[in-house]
């Protein structure tokens, strides 16, 4: 297929969209410009003129590690819908958002300085790992129940229709997915926000490293008490959440509305300008056409030459090694924890109990106060439209600044933290449910919502019969990853610093803050996160999976 012919010449449009393409090149150019030069560990200056180079630098971050979570989301989702190694990947999955991004961060920046050796290349590969584990977990449990909940008329069709592995990908399940999965990379990307602060200002024992962005500014403002310096970072950041949501959400909230799976024409759908530039231009547009058509028919050719496949091997063949990993795993951790004792272990596992009890404190509450105001939301999409910079705002806002004023209004009015705490953790973690439930509002299909009306379903009849069960499934993967993210947010909830004045609340949250804090990679941190992490797989397993299966049964369309 060739690639210089196209249907019309250049336009305005032409020319408004290369220049807005090459201004956000030469921002990327220019942020990623100290990334791969020499390590200078100079001091955060809280001066407001550095700012633009601090927000900067912060967007590329977050940027680069949202593009490795949609390249893990896209491989890892479908391994772990559509192969033997499930049961495996999942727990795996579960495994890895329990973990907290203290834990990745001790286990990974001295790694990774380590591989770039006086280069500041290491721990911007660091703080870019950190972000990508705040983002990525959400993505792939959005994508895998997708799969998992694909209509069985439209997995009939493809199977008559005899569509390739490919092409059952990228023309059936991938478009089926990204209404949900759209709203859900927003989601991810408020979180990374929301993380910023640990994973540039870098404190993990012996390695203190203040990175040049907004998470490193606010640390600094946080630590000298300067409250000016906390206001005009939040204001940097709320323009670079803008910038986000007009340049990139938006146009994929209203490029992926196309995608929505409904026998009928629903509302008009939602408008971007961004989108709406590209539409209108010809080189451009027929650039993209052209290149992306003949990438997908040149996959389509290799996988026809493809040769036929060999006999699948054993399961016992893939199931061996991982279990022989487990096992050695398993006999590291007890020779690093052993030194403790049982009695250090006991204790650890009743300060897990009290975080429990707050996390579960967490959901209920969220559940009970966002899972309605998100599908009502959803239920209007030109609302739901006007409010979405907005909610992408609150989630991204990192909350933690407000926990010095939080803090101080305890004191004055001699209130605990070991209750309030779990109120400063639900501000970082109701998002995830409230984005889930006003992505499968938005995702039931039209004819439903008039067969409803036909039927003179009103009030309680029409959220049990329609609203609740048709959104289940987005509600249960805002649940999960809503239960991940709170273990973590606890321990920025259970620790709370302004200046010399610091709060501290019972529980494993505030047990890993210290001992990140003290040793760095020692064997209390360790213990901490194994903890941590074996509370949220037993959860996961014994009330998620069970819950994700009755979905997948009942409450697919």
């Amino acid at each position: 297929m060739a690639l210089t012919r196209f249907p019309e010449r250049p336009n305005r449009h032409d020319l408004l969209a290369l220049v807005l393409t090459l201004g956000l090149l030469a921002l990327f150019l220019e942020a990623s410009r100290e990334t791969v030069g020499p390590f200078h560990p100079n001091p955060i200056s809280l001066d407001p003129l550095k700012l633009p180079e601090y927000t900067l630098r912060t967007a590329f971050r977050m940027g680069v590690a949202f593009l490795l979570s949609t390249l893990f989301t896209l491989v890892y989702a479908p391994l772990a819908a559509k192969t033997r190694l499930e049961p495996f990947l999942i727990s795996l999955l579960d495994i890895l958002q329990s973990v907290p991004i203290l834990g990745f961060l001790a286990a990974t920046a001295g790694a990774f300085a380590a591989l770039f050796p006086g280069r500041a290349l290491g721990y911007e590969l660091a703080a870019i790992f950190a972000v990508f584990t705040s983002q990525a977990w959400n993505m792939a449990f959005s994508f895998y129940q997708s799969l998992k909940t694909l209509p069985r008329e439209l997995d009939e069709a493809a199977t008559l229709f005899r569509l390739s592995p490919w092409q059952r990908f990228f023309r059936l399940e991938l478009p089926f997915a990204l209404p949900g999965l759209v709203w859900n990379a927003m989601m991810s990307m408020s979180g990374g926000w929301f993380f910023v602060v640990a994973s540039e200002a870098i404190a993990v024992g012996k390695t203190q490293v203040e990175l040049p962005g907004i998470g490193s500014y606010l640390a600094t403002a946080i630590a000298q008490g300067d409250g000016r310096a906390v206001v005009l970072a939040s204001l940097s950041m709320l323009v670079a959440i803008l910038a986000y949501d007009q340049l990139l959400f938006r146009p994929l909230v209203a490029w992926s509305q196309r995608f929505k799976y409904e026998e009928r024409p629903g509302l008009e759908p939602a408008r971007s300008w961004v989108l709406d530039l590209l539409r209108r231009t010809h080189t451009l547009r027929g650039i993209a056409e052209a290149t992306f058509s003949w990438a997908l028919e040149a996959l389509f050719q290799l996988e026809r030459r493809r040769p036929p496949r060999r006999p699948i091997l054993p399961q016992w063949v893939l199931v061996l090694p991982l279990l022989l990993l487990g096992g050695i795993g398993a006999f590291i951790l007890w020779r690093q924890l052993q030194p403790l004792g049982w009695l250090e272990v006991a204790r650890v596992f009743l300060l897990g109990f009290f975080t429990f009890l707050r996390v579960m404190g967490v959901l209920l509450l969220a559940t009970a106060i966002w899972v309605p105001v998100g599908i009502l939301l959803g239920l209007r999409p030109r609302v739901a439209q006007r409010v979405e910079a907005l909610l992408q705002i609150l989630a991204a806002f990192p909350v933690n600044l407000l926990y010095p004023l939080l803090a101080l209004f305890l004191l004055r009015h001699h209130l605990s933290l070991e209750v309030f705490s779990a109120f400063l953790m639900a501000l970082g973690t109701q998002w995830y449910i409230l984005f889930n439930a006003v992505a499968g509002s938005m995702a039931l299909p039209e004819d439903l919502k008039e067969a409803a009306r036909s039927f003179g379903l009103k009030g309680l009849t029409l959220w049990r019969r329609l609203l609740l069960p048709g959104t289940f499934p987005h509600i249960l993967t805002g649940l999960i990853t809503a239960s991940g993210g709170t273990w973590n947010a606890a321990i920025v909830a259970e620790v709370v610093q302004w200046g010399s004045l610091t709060l501290q609340a019972t529980g494993l949250g505030s047990y890993i803050a210290r001992w990140t804090l003290e040793e760095g990679q020692g064997p209390h941190l360790l213990l901490g996160i194994a903890v941590m992490s074996l509370y949220v797989v037993v959860i996961n397993r014994f009330v998620w999976r069970r819950l994700y299966r009755l979905a997948e049964e009942r409450f697919r369309f």
